[in-house]
């Protein structure tokens, strides 16, 4: 596994080993969700070429938490919070039809991140 290029898992708060093990975990149990979110981040052709897709999956969940916290007001809005919340929404709202369908993408996101948040920090 690599998180190079993936600037959310690549701080100096996560460490690479630890990323790689909780990862391993939350697939086991959230497997569908990934597969999900794969299909709807990337095509079928960069899904199969891409190694890295579940930690690409995955640091895309870290940043829609991040901008949910924006959002919310627990985090301080930055000169680009405007342009990363329309790029999260056009990734999952690329051919949706209903709000409850783009819904449905952001929490998968959010708890992708939160659970994997959790299992990292148990994993300590």
């Amino acid at each position: 596994m690599s998180v190079a290029g993936m600037y959310m898992l690549n701080t100096s708060r996560y460490d690479e080993e630890k990323v790689e093990q909780a990862l391993e975990m939350l697939y086991v149990d959230r497997r569908n969700e990934f597969r999900t979110l794969s299909e709807e981040l990337l095509s079928k052709k960069a899904l199969e070429a891409m190694p890295n897709w579940r930690e690409f999956v995955l640091n895309f969940s870290l940043d829609v938490e991040e901008a949910f916290r924006t959002w919310t007001g627990d985090s301080p809005l930055v000169q680009s919070s405007p342009q990363k919340a329309l790029t999260l929404l056009r990734q999952l709202g690329h051919d949706k039809t209903s709000m409850n369908e783009l819904a449905h993408l952001l929490n998968l996101s959010f708890n992708i991140s939160l659970e994997f948040k959790e299992i990292y920090r148990r994993l300590r």
